[in-house]
Parts: C-alpha cells; structure tokens; sequence
C-alpha cells in the first residue's frame, strides 16, 4: 500500500458524535480509530461496577457511535480500531457484532477484543517504585481499585492480520491505536523504531481529536477559528515512510495549520526529545511541518529511539471522599455577603467537628482559579461560593451539604442554590504511575463474527 488515510472519532469519551459520523460517510478513510479513555476512565469503570454489577464496564457511547458510523464504514469498507473496550473489551466487541448484524454487514465480518492490560491483581509483585514519589508499589496495598498496563500497537497488528474489521482494547496507549494500521498495512517490524517514530508521532498528533483542528487552540481575537462549533476531526494521509499530511473533510468547521499542529505536538509531551510510549521512544525536536494546501499540513522528520524494555502502568487508588456544594450571590455587596458566609461556614465546620484533610471555600469568578494571585478588581456583581472538602469518610463528606442546606435560611441571604439531593459526595480516585516489565504484559486476543 502506497498511502492511507486514517481518521480521528473521538478524543475521550464524552466527545461529539457528529465529526466521527461525518469521518466516516465523507473521510473516505481507510481506518476510523477511536480513543475513550481518560487516565482514571478505567478505575471509575471499576467502581461503578462494584456498585452497579449490570455495569457491562465499556464506553457508555459505545451504542450511539456505532450506530453513527457504521452505516458509512460498511460502504467504505473502513475497518475500526477503538478502545472503548475500558474494562470489558469482550463485551464491547459482542455489542459491536450486535450492531453490524443490525447495520446489514456481511455475515462473518470479524470483530477482535484485545484484553490483557489490567493486571489488579497482580500489580504489587511486579510494579517498580512509584514514579511520582519514590515510595514502593506496596505502599499502595490495601487502596488499589485497579491497575492496567499501557499496552501498545502489537496486539491490534496481529487483529488485523487475522482478517478483523474491528479491533476493541483497553488500556492501549493512545498514539498506538492510530499507529496499528500504519504497521499492519506498510508491514513495519515492532523493532523498526525508525518507521514507528514517524508512525507515533502521526497517532499524537490524531489521538486528541478537534485539538489539531482548531479545538483548545481557539482564543477569540488572537487565535481565531472558523466555525468552532463544527469542529472536525482529523484525517491524516500517511506514506510508507511516517510521513503524512494532516487534513479533514472537505466544508467542515476549523483549521488545520501549522499553529495547530505546533500545539498539538506539544500536548502532555513531557519531554519533547524522549516522548516514550510502549512501541517507540519519539524525538518530536526534528519535526518538520509545512503547509501544503489549505488545512493541509505535511508533517515529517519526526525521529526516535528503541522502546524500553518496561511499560508504564496506572494505579488507581481510593483515597477517601470529596463532599460539594454551591450557592450564589447577586447585586450589590454580593462579594460582602460571600465572604460572611465563608466566614459563617468555617465556623458552622468546627462546631460540627468536621474531620477534613482539606477544606477549600472559594468565590467562581473572583479567586477559584488562583487563589490569592488572583486580582482585585472592580466589585463582582455575581459571586458562586464553591465549598468542598476533603476527607476519609463518606460520613464526613456529608456534613458539607448539610451544612450549606443550614445556609438557606440561617445564613446570608441567598441569591440561589444549587437544588438539594440527598448525596454531594464523590469518591476520589487518586492515580500513581510505576513501571512493570515488558513481559510481564500479556495481551490476549478473543475473536467474534458477526
């Protein structure tokens, strides 16, 4: 194969339908490649599954994008790579049979579940330190949810090469799901770190969505974009060797230009020079860009080094509980008024003997951002008092409600509230990072028909 066209449909999982839809009827793509999952995406799945155990544990959209897309990848003949799998890549994978028998695809169309990157149970025993603090992996005994390696492109690879349409994961790192068909297609080795570096940056570049297209990059006056609220998704035109220019469809909202793609290379790139992922280490600092067309962006001369013989795994942790409410000000005097009921409410918290590790009142708008940096200006005619606070116990984290619920009519006079309900507490999902060996990661591959 001489080219290939691969397009974004989506960048998390709460992100908009429409641009995979029009990616897929109008991107003449090759492959539509979908990424769903948020650092803590996989442990908030294994939570609700623990207290909801009908939870199937994928992406919640995975029905309303299927139905959008499919239609127009079965005219095409564009094959699908997603890891909307988070928890249940076999579920997903027999909810996405279900909607090509429904879309009329050909009978035996194969679907692949690639499962194999959550390793709960067996974390503490090959885990390296912990890499934000030093401390060992054992220090978290007791508080794992869930721990998944980053797995990476080689498993999706072997999907193909079997002959599936479809390839649903889990934890795989997000450039190597737009990556995957660039190896299976141009037949690049796993070790071949001089084409996967190209490839990988081309999967960072695509995995972030409306990002490249003008999304995020957005500041009225100074970085304009047109039609911001058509965003599309990206299509990228890739060769043999890496290199690819970066596009979308034709009439779509936004931008494709040598400023978007500048932001985007940079985004959570840690170290421009050693970006690692499982499948290649990238060199972003040789990139070449240049303008070829409107919203099209030639992106080459991206360089790299081997992988590494560890992959990266999160932790996910229960690390007690965050209780929250608001309540609002209006008028004049509006910010008097919010900084008596801060007052009253400190207060109201000791005499309840509130047991918090940290208790935070600020003012939306005033100083909820920076804090003490914050400016002051001229006197705000709305201020949202937001109260939340930190703490061990779901008991604990109650009393914040309870408390502001006191307010409404034994306080500061309210210009409104948030309406009441029984529960304002959340539990908090800290996430720790640690290395495991490579081959302690084994992916394992389960294929359906259609």
């Amino acid at each position: 194969m001489t080219g290939l066209r691969i397009g974004s449909g989506s960048a998390w999982w709460g992100d908009r339908l429409e641009p995979a839809r029009r990616n897929a009827e109008e991107g003449d793509l090759d492959y539509l490649c979908f990424e769903t999952m948020a650092e803590a995406t996989v442990s908030a799945a294994q939570v609700r599954k623990r207290r909801d155990p009908s939870f199937p544990g994928y992406d919640t959209y995975l029905d309303d994008r299927m139905q959008r897309v499919l239609p127009g990848c079965l005219r095409r003949g564009t094959k699908i790579i997603s890891n909307q799998g988070w928890i249940n890549p076999e579920g997903a994978a027999e909810r996405m049979v279900h909607w090509l028998r429904e879309c009329g695809a050909p009978k035996g169309t194969v679907v692949a579940a690639v499962s194999g990157s959550l390793i709960t149970d067996r974390v503490l025993d090959i885990a390296g330190p912990l890499m934000e603090d030093g401390r060992p992996a054992a220090a978290l005994a007791g508080s794992i949810v869930s721990a998944e390696a980053y797995m990476g492109a080689e498993p999706i690879v072997r999907a193909l090469r079997e002959g599936a349409a479809i390839v649903v994961t889990g934890r795989v790192a997000d450039p190597s799901l737009f990556m995957a068909p660039m190896m299976h297609e141009f037949g690049w080795d796993p070790l071949d770190h001089g084409r996967l570096g190209p490839g990988n940056g081309i999967g960072h570049v695509l995995e972030c969505g409306a990002q490249v297209t003008g999304g995020y990059f957005c500041d009225p006056g100074f970085k304009d974009v047109p039609e911001p609220w058509d965003l599309a998704f990206p299509i990228a035109e890739v060769e043999s060797d890496g290199s690819a220019v970066i596009t979308k469809v034709a009439g779509s909202g936004g931008a494709v230009t040598l400023r978007t793609l500048k932001e985007q290379l940079f985004y959570e790139v840690h170290d421009p020079g050693r970006y690692i992922t499982p499948d290649v280490v990238v060199d972003f600092t040789t990139t070449q860009l240049e303008e070829v067309g409107p919203d099209r962006v030639r992106v080459s001369g991206i360089s790299s080094q081997p992988r590494t013989p560890t992959l990266k795994v999160s932790i996910a942790c229960q690390e007690g509980h965050i209780g929250e409410d608001m309540f609002f000000y209006a008028g004049p005097g509006a910010l008097r008024r919010a900084e008596l009921a801060k007052r009253i409410l400190e207060e109201r918290f000791r005499i309840v003997g509130l047991d918090a590790e940290e208790i935070r009142i600020d003012f939306v708008g005033v100083n909820a951002i920076h804090g003490g940096l914050s400016p002051r200006g001229a006197e705000p005619y709305e201020v949202a008092v937001r109260v939340a606070a930190r703490t061990r116990t779901r008991e604990e984290a109650l009393k914040v409600g309870r408390e502001v619920d006191g307010m409404a009519v034994s306080g500061v006079g309210m210009t409104g509230k948030r309406v009441p309900h029984q529960d304002r507490t959340r539990e908090i999902i800290g996430v720790w990072s640690s290395l495991v060996p490579r081959e302690a990661v084994t992916p394992v591959i389960t294929y359906y028909e259609a």
